[in-house]
């Protein structure tokens, strides 16, 4: 059995949150492998969540009740090579966490927890997203554009945050990748390539996924923590 956690808070009158649970549900079917996702409170995250779980996917809907405890488990994942996927809020994250350990910006942050902070990563974006879709272009090569199978999607957001354009070229000089933008060359998509699994998305693929058309993405993703599972076991 597969066990994958779904960090946030779980509200079951939010779309996205129910479009997780069910994009889960249509991966585990087109695979036909046994998968249990279980949504943990990232206040309720400890030490052992990787001995419980072997794949992370850090949900939308932020704020989280527990920045630094979700900011540990997506260094935790990325460090111990642990599948882990970020949407919207999630995305925002991975984008912090990588900022504050790897970048070494100790002090950057997120406007949704400090808008008044000196060094932010995060923040509001000029037009909200929430409720659009827009076409978005993926790096020939790059992770994302061989899930797809394709350099062009169309994707749906439900956001309102997103990186800081004036630190695009400090993200940009490190090992994490910005592989897909939208049309007016926003950061939308960015992975890991050196990892088994560590992909964040500005979008929420889930919302587009049904059962006869699971989304590649999540079925992806679902495939790498199988996959973690049987290289640990």
């Amino acid at each position: 059995m597969t066990a994958i956690a779904i960090l946030g808070e779980y509200s079951a009158t939010f779309a996205p949150h129910r479009a997780t649970t069910a994009a889960i549900a249509h991966a585990r079917a087109r695979l036909g492998i046994a998968v249990e996702a279980t949504w943990v409170s990232t206040a309720a995250v400890d030490e052992r969540l990787f001995e419980r779980f072997d794949a992370v996917w850090v949900a939308p809907g932020s704020p989280y009740k527990d920045l630094e405890l979700t900011l540990w488990a997506i260094r935790a994942a990325r460090e111990r090579g642990v599948p882990c996927l970020g949407t919207c809020g999630g995305f925002q994250h991975m984008v912090l966490e990588y900022a504050r350990n790897v970048l070494g910006f100790r002090d950057a942050q997120h406007a949704e927890y400090d808008p008044y902070a000196s060094r932010l990563f995060v923040t509001p974006l000029a037009c909200s997203l929430a409720g659009r879709e827009m076409r978005l272009t993926f790096t020939p090569g790059s992770r994302v554009a061989s899930i797809y199978g394709a350099t062009a999607a169309i994707e749906q957001y439900y956001c309102d945050f997103g990186v800081n354009p004036e630190c695009v070229p400090l993200l940009a000089g490190g090992p994490l990748r910005i592989t897909g933008s939208d049309a007016e060359g926003e950061v939308r998509v960015l992975e890991l390539p050196s990892h088994p699994f560590f992909l964040g998305t500005l979008f929420v693929p889930q919302t587009r996924s049904t059962p006869e058309r699971p989304h590649p993405l999540v079925i992806a993703f679902v495939r790498a923590g199988a996959d973690s599972k049987t290289t640990t076991a």
